[in-house]
């Protein structure tokens, strides 16, 4: 593998040309990134992820046309897809829900700095989460608030579908446990975590841990979860 190989791929995605210099010229500095690419708008953004087929996409939330949350669920369900994380400069709850639901697997603030993006780039690009358990317990809130039961049926048949160990891992993603947390109370490598973890997505079609916590949520909220999920402690904040 030479070390172009070895660069995470990342395109960037914003309405404002100053931004994306502005990210461009940070993450030119970080080790292990490469810039493959930049959009203006939701459009042009979908033309850079298939020309490219970058590894991760920085998308802005709000751009005229189509939008960051249209573009997040069209990319996620495109050919090859990368690890998309939202970037915008509001703090909404609103708009954190809704990126993670349209595929997101990460939501960020512009204002973040330049070592902690970089970070936050190698992060989602190694599967793992970029929200805090507070912020994950955020998000599951939203979940409890809306009380859909045709979601927490489906969410108890999808969930029928995985084997002990699978729901054992699902449970632990749902309290915002890292793959090497995991993998230490589990006594398994983080690899085998993360084989686990894809077999986990494909299974419950899901795109990220996000929406696998947000799946053993709505099971729980059903009173019909399997056991496994029912008695699993919950991390404390």
């Amino acid at each position: 593998m030479t070390d172009t190989d070895a660069q995470i791929r990342v395109v960037v995605v914003d309405d404002d040309p100053m931004v994306v210099t502005g990210i461009k010229g940070i993450l030119a500095a970080a080790a292990g990134i490469d810039v493959v690419g930049s959009a203006l708008s939701g459009e042009e953004s979908l033309e850079q992820v298939a020309l490219h087929f970058p590894d991760v996409v920085l998308m802005d939330i709000r751009m005229p046309g189509i939008g960051g949350i249209e573009a997040i669920e069209r990319v996620v369900n495109g050919a090859r897809p990368p690890s998309v994380v939202a970037l915008t400069s509001f703090d909404s709850d609103d708009y954190l829900f809704r990126a993670l639901e349209a595929g997101a697997a990460g939501y960020l603030l512009k204002d973040i700095g330049p070592a902690d993006l970089a970070e936050a780039i190698r992060t989602v690009h190694r599967g793992e989460p970029i929200l805090s358990p507070h912020s994950l317990r955020q998000v599951l809130s939203t979940v409890v608030a809306n009380r859909d039961q045709q979601l927490q049926r489906a969410a108890v048949e999808l969930l029928a579908e995985l084997t002990d160990r699978e729901l054992e891992i699902a449970a632990r993603v749902a309290e915002g446990l890292s793959n090497q947390e995991i993998a230490e109370a589990t006594f398994m490598s983080p690899a085998t975590v993360k084989t686990h973890l894809n077999r986990i997505n494909a299974k419950l079609d899901t795109s990220n841990r996000v929406h696998i916590a947000v799946m053993v949520e709505r099971a729980r909220m059903s009173g019909a979860a399997p056991p496994r999920l029912r008695t699993a402690p919950r991390r404390q904040p």
